[in-house]
């Protein structure tokens, strides 16, 4: 293999030079120069956008796929730039499980007609998490990674070719710093009379002195021949760390405006992660929304079953007015079984021939909108007010309704009682 040896020194040179500025810089013994309060501002919330981006891309990567070999194995054929293989949702599994077991344990018994009911709704419900996982993954996750692998990339590249440009321009200043010291120290005239050898002085007399020809001192032309060669080095040199000292600071002035502007970027990123989470949130309100559905009709299918819940017993309901004041159903409705109630032509009979209890009638807010199984029943609208009141032997988890001259059997759990 080639080696280019001298860049390799060179580099290694280059590398060795910096550390020995980091490192007095860190100490106080060397001059740094700092970048103005609005550009660190800007690096600042550039890392805290990176380092929050990583976590919440992390993080909502574990809530879509919470097996991490799975995680692995997306990871691996994303950088191998291969389609990631159709993967069986865990709903799907269940839902296959269900319908094997009731085709083994008998699909007429009425174990075997709710697993395959079950099964049939736990396949829905892994359907919309396969939808939900594919668009999250494209409208909230491949933004992030690509800010993170491509702007951020590029950021940090001008941002390390900043620091270096900074560096080289400390080290001009240094470099120029010195260079003028030296041209002053030079600058200054020695005393020659003070460079000759004292016994020179002290063995001739005055008149010998006197008596000695005039010429040039050899030693005192030299001298000034050698002050004067000096100094017109050291103005070179001051000349050209002048001369780069200005091409360093060009460069760094041009490097830290491109690095600012790539930096004034992040507010573009930002708005552009904050539509992402928007139509995260739209796709996630939409899958919970289909969770809600599918189960809200497998609880009705399941209420109409005859027999299903055969053996069980509830107790009767209490009276209203020990309730408290204000009851709140729960988030997703349950739809009551049909446990306990009378065939629906002997309900409706009842229905017309009860009146009202004089006490316990109270009122109470339709949460959420119900469709009447059949005529014992009463269809609600959400946000509507009806009076309820309970009836001795009633299940508990039914209330008879009245809205108007309209009268019927309405769930519990659709309702929020008031005072």
């Amino acid at each position: 293999m080639d080696f280019n040896m001298k860049k390799l020194a060179s580099d290694a040179g280059i590398f060795f030079t910096r550390a020995v500025q980091f490192t007095e810089e860190k100490f106080g013994q060397a001059e740094k120069t700092e970048l103005d309060a609005h550009f660190e501002n800007l690096l600042a919330r550039a890392d805290s956008t990176k380092n929050w981006t990583e976590r919440i891309l992390r993080q909502t990567e574990v809530l879509l796929q919470p097996n991490p070999s799975a995680r692995v194995e997306e990871f691996l054929y994303e950088k191998l730039d291969r389609k990631v293989p159709s993967r069986v949702t865990n709903g799907e599994l269940l839902a296959q499980y269900m319908a094997e077991a009731a085709s083994e344990l008998g699909p007429g018994t009425p174990y075997g007609k709710t697993l395959i009911k079950v099964s049939e709704a736990e396949k829905r419900l892994g359907a919309a998490e396969r939808d939900f996982i594919h668009t999250a993954s494209l409208s909230f996750l491949t933004p992030l990674r690509n800010f993170l692998e491509g702007d951020w990339k590029t950021i940090s590249k001008e941002r390390r070719l900043l620091q270096n440009r900074r560096l080289d321009l400390d080290a001009c200043k240094a470099r120029l710093k010195k260079a003028k010291a030296a041209e002053a120290k030079a600058t200054t005239v020695p005393d020659f009379q003070e460079t000759r050898p004292r016994n020179y002085i002290l063995s001739a007399s005055a008149s010998a002195v006197s008596t000695l020809p005039t010429m040039p001192c050899p030693t005192l032309a030299s001298s000034a021949h050698s002050s004067t060669r000096s100094q017109q080095l050291w103005n070179d040199e001051v000349d050209k760390a002048e001369q780069e000292l200005r091409v360093a600071q060009t460069e760094f002035d041009r490097q830290a405006e491109v690095t600012r502007l790539l930096l004034e970027g992040i507010s573009s990123t930002h708005v552009n992660h904050l539509r992402c989470l928007h139509e995260f949130v739209k796709s996630q309100t939409t899958y919970y929304a289909q969770c809600y559905r599918h189960m809200l009709d497998l609880q009705k299918q399941l209420g109409r079953f005859p027999g299903t819940f055969v053996g069980t017993t509830e107790p009767a309901s209490p009276p209203l007015s020990s309730t408290s004041p204000t009851t709140t159903a729960a988030t997703m409705p349950v739809v009551p079984t049909g446990t306990g109630l009378a065939p629906p032509e002997e309900t409706a009979l009842c229905l017309e021939e009860v009146a009202p209890p004089a006490s316990g009638t109270r009122k109470a807010r339709v949460l959420y909108d119900y469709e009447a199984a059949d005529s014992s029943e009463l269809a609600l609208l959400a946000d509507e007010l009806i009076t309820v009141y309970s009836l001795p032997g009633m299940d508990p988890d039914w209330l008879i309704g009245e809205r108007g001259n309209k009268k019927g059997k309405v769930p519990v759990t659709y309702l929020e009682l008031l005072s």
